[in-house]
């Protein structure tokens, strides 16, 4: 396969921009509001960490929050010290529509849903071009039946979701489009246009706003910020004054209408409604009582720390009205007039010639389309996330002092953590907290269009006020020492190849940045997470919610712990990464081969010990049914194998790597190191394949499995009747649907049973999920690994696709089929649907709705619907790389493209 053509990508004025020395001016704004602040960890003082019930939706539209912001389609700078969003009434919602809403955690089958219709369409690195779509309903947003038929509905029911109301049937709607261009990195205009879909007419009264992120509220130090109202020309605008930030200069228009008022209130809560206090407004509040309910004294006319341009819009059936918002320092010359029309056409140009280059070798239009906007979900869920958890605990000073059982409670040992910083969030709704695993998934895709935001984003997370002094990852603000699976390593390693398969240059400071680091969380890993000191991890929950049947994050009960093979194959799969980076790293510094070395033979140590046969203490192998099966051990010291065949058993495919001898020969005493070791442990030596045979270049395959076990897991994933889908591997396999599994303890029973999408179990967080769907991030690493297999095996060795057909492949093009598949979710089909969004009906039969793509957080197992958070493009947003066909290659998704021959690394070396 050919190397990533960057030069064509980097040509662009978008690429120049994003590789200049201006790139950090032209991120500093971008889309970085929260699209739910309420509801969330950083926001909750109760005392016994009722999150959801402490700041619910209700409470959203006049609290000020701690920190930080939400709104729809949200734009703001890097520390959200100014907010520009939209606001919307439609004379009938009982509140005004400036915020996103959705179901708290137990108010539904699926909780912590978004109940909303919107869509991610466009976006460029630098954030120079931004576009999205919101759909808001004519009638009352019907927030009270999706609450209550949600709750009446029960597990073995599908979720009540908005289109499923009626309030957009017939069209009687509005398609509010918001996008954003940078004349300059701080000249930015937010462009609106409200369409009204409907052969009926309909008012809306449209309200673009901007607003200082209340810092005042918490300390006597900071200072309150300024929105005056000025006329200067016979124009008028508004002067942003602000601690934190140069002056700016607010002007609104509209080439639809001439009706434009500006209102003003305050970034305070409102605590007249919620403490019953007696205080003088305006508070935050204040355009929602100002226009829902007729409040005139709610707002000022004259200037305060929020304000909105007020346009009514009455518009004919199909019409459509344009509003425009623009800010810039005060003191940025002013060359000519804007034409914002021109800048539009201008930047939505950048934006297409970037990814012409970007998806030169895509052929289909629908693919490059599906990339495009997994793109540009993935750039729409950038958030700025303040999180200082030693403030949050003990309180700031113009506050109460919150609880006392807070010091002992959620997140109290993680005290150094101390966030600031623009983060690639899962979903800006219902994750709008980074999560660890979740980010090296994002980084892996972030990398096709901005390797250095992609690196940024992994060492983020080592860094001093993140990673906790002993070493471990932060997981996620609900439970910070949760264990997530260890693919930090595993994202370094493909972001340093996508860098420098892009810019023809390996960034190894980076890598050797992020490695010494990942020392001490591998460190962590294997002094907390291997009980019995026996090389087997247990690790908890792992990401991998109910495909189990306990609670992997809590006390089991019936005492003990769980031996998993998913713990045990992830650590062997970090031991390989972290010695592939060392040996990248040590053609430049020698010092590296040594730590290689001991990576490798960790590795043997865990293969040895997951892999022995049965009878053995430590082996996970279960030679009856030929699968990986987790195992519980129990106080009296027995242990009993959980069979469950599930997704956990299939992990251990994950751990592969081919040391080839064309790459490594030329390293110094690397081969002599490795040959005494081998040939002075024999028993470990017989877990390499072929290691010392002639003809084989010396190629050594480092794997948890040989060539009959690989066979084996692969005859059952490959099999449809058990875990192959026509949209990629299922979480579990389908032989449970008939053969549910029971472990029976105590007089009680715990179950597993397949379900393609939402499950019957509240094991985990009251949701219902992960029983049997397809989910991208596992799919995308098993067919990497099948690229790696085949690097070592080649076409000779074959396997039969699908188990039963008789029709053998090799496992690249076992590998290619499965991409193929998996990337069939979101492609039209031959009824020109797509099956993501099979639950939008009303959607797909719109021909102006059929190229509005989700990407949901994982897929039903038998039909590929889009199930749980829909907008959670971060791993899903893997398909971007799927999609990419230059990345599939026998040396893996991602392959060598930019490796350095052997001689030219040693010169480089020398150098």
């Amino acid at each position: 396969m050919p190397p990533l053509r960057a030069g064509n990508l980097l040509a662009t004025v978008e690429g120049i921009r994003l590789h200049s020395a201006e790139c950090a001016r032209w991120q500093r704004w971008g889309p970085y509001l929260s699209e739910r602040q309420w509801g969330t960890v950083r926001e909750d003082y109760s005392p016994n960490g009722a999150a959801w019930e402490y700041f619910p939706h209700d409470h959203a539209r006049s609290r000020a929050y701690r920190w930080g912001e939400d709104g729809i389609a949200g734009f703001g700078d890097e520390t959200l010290n100014w907010c520009v969003s939209i606001a919307m009434w439609n004379h009938a919602d009982p509140i005004l529509k400036e915020r996103l809403f959705g179901l708290t955690n137990q108010e539904g089958n699926h909780g912590e849903d978004v109940k909303e219709l919107y869509f991610y369409l466009d976006g460029t690195p630098t954030h120079s071009y931004m576009r999205m779509l919101y759909k808001y309903p004519h009638a009352a947003f019907p927030y009270q039946d999706l609450v209550e038929e949600n709750a009446r509905r029960g597990a073995d029911q599908p979720e009540y979701e908005v289109l499923d109301t009626g309030v957009f049937d017939d069209l009687r709607y509005f398609d509010v489009t918001v996008e954003y261009a940078k004349n300059t990195p701080e000249d930015i205009v937010m462009r609106v246009t409200v369409e009204n879909r409907a052969d009926e007419s309909a008012s809306l009264d449209l309200l673009p706003q901007i607003w200082a992120r209340n810092k005042w509220s918490w300390k006597e130090t900071d200072e309150r910020p300024k929105l005056t109202k000025e006329t200067v020309h016979g124009v008028t605008r508004l002067l942003g004054t602000h601690p934190g930030h140069e002056p700016i200069v607010v002007t609104a228009w509209s080439p639809d209408t001439t009706v434009l008022e500006w209102l003003f209130c305050e970034n305070d809560t409102n605590v007249r409604r919620h403490f019953n206090m007696h205080a003088q407004g305006p508070f935050k509040d204040g355009f929602d009582a100002y226009l829902v309910h007729g409040d005139a004294d709610a707002v000022r006319r004259d200037g305060g720390t929020k304000a909105a341009v007020h346009v009514p819009l009455n518009l004919p059936p199909h019409g459509e009205a344009v509003v425009y918002l623009r800010w810039r320092p005060e003191f940025a010359v002013d060359e000519s007039p804007l034409c914002a029309e021109d800048l539009f056409t201008q930047r939505i140009a950048e934006a297409d010639a970037f990814y012409a280059a970007l998806q030169h070798d895509i052929e289909g239009a629908d693919e490059r389309l599906v990339q495009r906007q997994a793109l540009a979900g993935m750039l729409w869920s950038k958030q700025y996330y303040q999180f200082d958890v030693q403030r949050w605990l003990d309180g700031d000073p113009l506050q109460p002092t919150p609880p006392e059982s807070r010091k002992n409670g959620r997140n109290h040992d993680w005290r150094h953590l101390c966030n600031a910083d623009i983060v690639s969030m899962p979903d800006k709704w219902e994750y709008p907290w980074y999560a660890s695993w979740d980010l090296a998934f994002h980084a892996a895709a972030f990398a096709l269009i901005d390797p250095a935001f992609a690196k940024r984003q992994l060492l983020l997370l080592v860094k001093d006020r993140y990673m906790h002094p002993n070493g471990q990852i932060p997981a996620y603000e609900w439970a910070f020492s949760d264990a997530n699976p260890p693919v930090h390593a595993w994202a370094a390693w493909r972001v340093y190849e996508i860098d420098r398969a892009l810019t023809g240059n390996g960034d190894r400071d980076f890598l050797e940045l992020v490695f010494h680091k990942l020392l001490l969380n591998f460190a962590w890993w294997v002094n907390r997470k291997d009980a019995d000191g026996r090389n087997i991890f247990q690790g908890g929950f792992l990401g991998l919610d109910n495909v189990g049947i306990f609670d992997r994050s809590s006390p089991l009960p019936t005492g003990g712990h769980i031996d998993q093979a998913d713990g045990t194959a992830w650590m062997a799969a970090y031991a390989l990464d972290l010695m592939r980076i060392a040996l990248e790293l040590a053609f430049a510094n020698h010092v590296f081969v040594d730590i290689g070395v001991k990576f490798f033979e960790h590795f043997l140590y865990i293969a040895q010990a997951v892999s022995c046969e049965d009878g053995c203490d430590t082996g996970l192998w279960d030679s009856e049914d030929e699968f990986f099966y987790d195992k519980l051990r129990l106080p009296d010291g027995t242990s009993v194998p959980m069979r469950v065949r599930s997704i956990v058993g299939l992990i251990p495919l994950l751990a592969v790597h081919v040391l080839e001898e064309r790459l490594h020969g030329s390293l110094p005493g690397l081969r002599d190191r490795l040959v005494w070791f081998l040939r002075n442990r024999p028993d470990l030596a017989s877990l390499v394949s072929r290691w010392n045979e002639p003809g084989r270049g010396n190629n050594l395959l480092l794997s948890l499995l040989r060539g009959h076990r690989m066979k084996a897991l692969l005859k059952r994933a490959l099999d449809e009747a058990e875990f192959l889908s026509d949209h990629g591997i299922r979480a579990l396999s389908r032989v449970h649907r008939d053969a549910p599994y029971v472990y029976r303890h105590d007089g009680q029973s715990f179950c597993v049973k397949y379900l393609p999408a939402e499950s019957d179990s509240r094991v985990f967080g009251g949701n219902s999920n992960w029983r049997g769907p397809v989910w991208m991030p596992v799919n995308y690493l098993l067919i990497e690994s099948l690229y790696e297999f085949h690097r070592y095996y080649g076409d000779d060795f074959r396997v039969e696709y699908p188990t039963g057909s008789g029709n053998k492949l090799s496992l690249s093009e076992i590998a290619d089929a499965l991409a193929q598949r998996t990337t069939t979710l979101f492609l039209k089909d031959r009824n020109n649907e797509r099956p993501v969004m099979a639950a939008y009906p009303l959607l797909q039969a719109d021909p102006r709705c059929q190229d509005l793509v989700l990407f949901h957080e994982y897929f039903h197992g038998d039909n590929g619907r889009g199930v749980g958070a829909s907008h959670q493009t971060g791993w899903t947003g893997l398909v971007a790389l799927l999609l990419q066909p230059r990345e599939r290659a026998s040396s893996g998704i991602l392959p060598a493209t930019g490796e350095v021959a052997p001689a030219e690394r040693v010169a480089d070396s020398v150098k």
